[in-house]
């Protein structure tokens, strides 16, 4: 070391000399950036794969279901809706009516009246056709659904919904159970399972009947909803053209929901997930922060003696500074390292456990080294301060 500067390799090597002298202290504060940089890196890369699965599940059930709401009485006539179903992407669709008597009719399981049971209830009655499984995505549970022949011939057979059938003590269809609508037979010939379509909460609790039944017997009203379900990536396209397929004279007689972009989707779940989580990373970084420039601190008033020494050999301000920098950046720029790797093979053990697709950012990965030396350093700023702050003579009373 001279009077006028100090060679990199130098100041590197005192800087190495002085971590290893305390080894155990020194992996010790390495920890603290480790669980800093490692968290961090877990915590993001957690929240881009929960948010990436998120955003899957939602393309394949929410992001191909499209729902037309008929606002002007008749402007959709059932013939519409093949129209409808010979769009490029549409997989199933069917419209449906209620009661012109109200929303909710009288039903009954039982043809007489006991008191002392609650055997009658309100529920929605509504008319449809074949195609309405599909796209309420509601599967029979239990027997079938009607076809195109008991719609030919307006037979009086009904579906349950799966709240329905709970409600009215219809458990199996194998013994042709009735149900009387505003006191009117209907034989059941299926029961529904619930059905997929969160909007559509009125499918479980309603008594199916076919459209052409419904109109005759309980004066079913003209289309009032269309459930479209389509192909991923379609219903975009579906909600813009459905208005004009269905009702060409009217479209504006039409209001249409569609789920959101799936691609917004994705980025704002990742956006959301990854704000909460980054606090919880950053807190653990200053953690480390602080544990670094604790164990500087500390480190810089032990070598007090070494301190003046060097100051009296001719070492600078500066030399000093830059030596316990170097050291706390050392000691940054490895819990960085390691804490990079915990954090991505915790990511991808997570996604591993719960089959996910791990999804890492490179440039995170690959920054979070320099982060952890970016963070030892502003960690050793005070310390090397007070390192550099000492005089010669004050230095050499200090502990050996």
């Amino acid at each position: 070391m001279s009077r006028t500067g100090v060679r990199l390799r130098d100041l590197l090597g005192e800087a190495l000399g002085g971590i290893g002298s305390r080894p155990a202290r020194t992996a010790l504060t390495v920890l603290g950036t480790v669980l800093g940089i490692g968290t961090l890196v877990t915590t993001l890369g957690v929240s881009a794969t929960a948010g990436n699965q998120i955003a899957g599940r939602f393309d394949a059930a929410t992001a191909t279901e499209v729902t037309v709401t008929v606002a002007v009485p008749g402007a959709v006539g059932r013939a519409a809706l093949g129209n409808l179903r010979r769009l490029n992407g549409v997989t199933a669709a069917s419209g449906y009516s209620r009661s012109r008597k109200g929303d909710e009719l009288p039903v009954r399981s039982t043809l007489l009246r006991d008191p002392s049971r609650a055997a009658l209830r309100k529920v929605p009655v509504i008319g449809t056709d074949t195609a309405f499984p599909a796209a309420a995505r509601a599967a029979v549970a239990t027997g079938r659904f009607f076809d195109q022949g008991h719609l030919d011939r307006r037979d009086r057979v009904a579906v349950l919904g799966t709240e329905a059938a709970r409600q009215l003590g219809v458990t199996r269809v194998g013994n042709q159970p009735a149900v009387f609508v505003d006191d009117q037979a209907f034989t059941v010939i299926g029961i529904l399972g619930t059905s997929g379509r969160t909007d559509q909460a009125l499918v479980n609790n309603a008594v199916v009947l076919p459209w052409t039944t419904a109109e005759r017997t309980v004066r079913a009203g003209p289309v009032d909803t269309v459930l479209v379900t389509t192909a991923l990536g379609a219903a975009p396209l579906i909600a813009a053209q459905a208005p004009v397929a269905l009702s060409p004279n009217d479209p504006l007689a039409l209001q249409v929901s569609a789920p959101p972009d799936p691609d917004s989707l994705r980025a704002g779940v990742a956006q959301d997930v990854s704000g909460m989580l980054l606090v919880l990373g950053l807190v653990s970084l200053v953690v480390g922060a602080l544990g670094i420039a604790n164990v500087t601190l500390v480190t810089v008033l032990e070598r007090t003696a070494e301190i003046g020494l060097r100051r009296a050999l001719g070492a600078r301000r500066r030399h000093i500074a830059a030596q316990f920098l170097a050291e706390s950046m050392i000691v940054g720029l490895l819990g960085g390292i390691v804490g990079a790797s915990t954090g991505i093979l915790a990511v991808v053990v997570i996604s591993v456990v719960r089959d996910w697709t791990p999804v890492i950012d490179g440039t995170l990965a690959a920054g979070a080294p320099l982060t952890g030396a970016l963070v030892g350093l502003v960690a050793g700023l005070y310390p090397a301060s007070r390192a550099a702050a000492l005089q010669p003579a004050e230095a050499l009373r200090g502990p050996a």
